[in-house]
């Protein structure tokens, strides 16, 4: 465990058995529609409609799973993907965007993230992506 792992919260705690996801989106009817799906597949949310919001709540709490917003051309949500990232690589994060942009898309891949997908995206979509790559709740994962 690094010095960054040990300080933050998933080290100090115990795991509900829902799965927590933290969605990261300044639009925020799509937080609404994500939220909706992810909460039928009995996820627990933590949604942010800002970046600043989305960075705090990643050193506040432990995500099974992060969605982040591409936001523009210029990336936006990288702060938070590469966060993330830093607290633990073992979580999946998957960067959703409203314009592809092939920059961006290497960058994301590059630092680690999951997917990155054009929104908005099908309720189908990303219930299987949560329910396939969230991480595993064992006791293993509070070290």
């Amino acid at each position: 465990m690094n010095h960054l792992q040990a300080h933050h919260p998933s080290a100090q705690r115990s795991f509900p058995s829902r799965k927590r996801v933290l969605l990261v989106n300044e639009q925020h009817g799509e937080l609404d529609c994500l939220t909706d799906t992810l909460q039928q597949h009995g996820c627990e949310i933590d949604s942010s409609n800002g970046y600043a919001d989305g960075l705090h709540q990643l050193e506040s709490k432990f995500f099974d799973f992060v969605v982040v917003s591409q936001g523009g051309s210029q990336f936006e949500g990288r702060p938070v993907l590469e966060r993330a990232i830093e607290i633990d690589r073992r979580t999946p994060i998957v960067v959703v965007t409203r314009s592809l942009d092939m920059r961006c898309y290497l960058e994301a891949m590059q630092l680690g993230a999951l997917d990155y997908l054009e929104s908005p995206l099908a309720p189908t979509e990303i219930g299987r992506l949560v329910e396939t790559h969230s991480r595993p709740r064992t006791a293993a994962a509070t070290v």
